[in-house]
């Protein structure tokens, strides 16, 4: 038979009130009864339930992350700083992800209604009124990388903008002239802040240089056809950045079939920083996303909200760093623009 509170109780010596009170963190009962109590559930293998917990203290003791995919290593990494966070904090993560539209979306945060203490939101598909129509308007939410115009959410993104600005002046600096942008998919908040990025830096640093973008969709299948697509240009670009990591190790697989030596004939660099970038040959220049740290810092806002903790700010950006690495490499050029 499972042990009961009942049989907790009873073998410590005092109320199931007690016992409640002890094992929720309530104020009211002293360290000396609620150690006391603790070792005996302890001794004891005492699993509380969980739905009546819930009933006590109005938690599930569950969060929700609605992310707009969950495959390949980005998404990977999100989800590890997530789950991380949540378990040093005692929570369950439910983790569910949307497609294509906002139907999509506010069927997904319908379903998390009741089942959840609060909800991380990523989605390109996000906007204020799918959000004002399918949350709670009590329900703790922190949006990452999403764009919802004039909204009173908590926000924490990254530098998207910033990261690129600073890749298209190191290409630069390398000494390319024609740099082309694989761009990533309509409408996503981070491509389009990156495809800004590319444009201003590139308009900076290399005035007369037209903008030179082939659409892409974050897949490593849509950087394969773009390196395809740049192998046969005349005249071909000096470097092609690419607005996220997949895209430029799918760009790399191309250009190397082309028969194009990478950084020799045409330099190649990426977004996100993702583990495999420095493993593949040549190990690719990128900008550093901490993924896993983005992960794990909305989860604290998040959970914070749920404490009651007020937040200083509604909208957080977390900084990206350059990692320059062998694709990259620089190449003399005559300045002749």
């Amino acid at each position: 038979m499972s042990v009961t509170i009942k049989d907790v109780a009873k073998a410590a010596g005092v109320s199931v009130a007690s016992v409640s009170r002890a094992l929720n963190g309530h104020d009211s009962v002293t360290p000396e009864t609620r150690q006391r109590i603790v070792e005996v559930a302890e001794r004891l293998r005492y699993m509380p339930n969980g739905a009546a917990r819930s009933l006590i203290t109005q938690r599930t003791q569950t969060v929700g992350a609605v992310l707009p995919d969950l495959h390949g290593e980005f998404f990977s990494e999100l989800i590890r700083g997530m789950d991380a966070a949540a378990r040093a904090r005692g929570l369950h993560l439910l983790v569910s992800s949307s497609h294509g539209s906002a139907s999509e979306v506010g069927e997904v945060l319908r379903a998390l209604r009741g089942r959840v203490d609060g909800v991380l939101i990523m989605s390109p598909h996000a906007d204020a009124g799918t959000l004002a129509e399918n949350l709670p308007a009590a329900l703790p939410t922190v949006l990452m990388n999403t764009r919802v115009g004039g909204s009173d959410y908590l926000s924490l993104s990254i530098d998207n903008y910033g990261g690129a600005c600073a890749m298209v002046e190191h290409l630069v600096q390398c000494g390319h002239r024609r740099i082309a942008f694989v761009a990533g998919p309509p409408n996503n908040f981070d491509a389009d802040e990156r495809l800004r990025g590319y444009r201003d830096a590139l308009a900076k640093q290399r005035p007369k240089q037209a903008p030179q973008v082939l659409q892409g969709d974050f897949s490593e299948e849509s950087g394969y056809r773009a390196g395809l697509d740049v192998s046969r240009l005349d005249p071909r670009p000096d470097a092609v950045f690419a607005a996220n990591d997949m895209m430029a190790i799918g760009c790399l697989f191309a250009l190397k079939e082309a028969g194009l030596d990478v950084p020799g004939d045409i330099a190649l660099a990426g977004f996100d920083d993702i583990p495999i970038a420095r493993f593949v040959s040549p190990p690719l220049t990128t900008v550093r996303v901490r993924i896993a740290d983005l992960g794990a810092q909305a989860l604290e806002r998040l959970a914070s909200v749920i404490d009651g903790r007020s937040q200083p700010r509604l909208a957080r950006e977390l900084e990206c760093s350059l990692v320059a690495r062998q694709s990259s490499g620089a190449r003399p050029h005559a300045d002749t623009s």
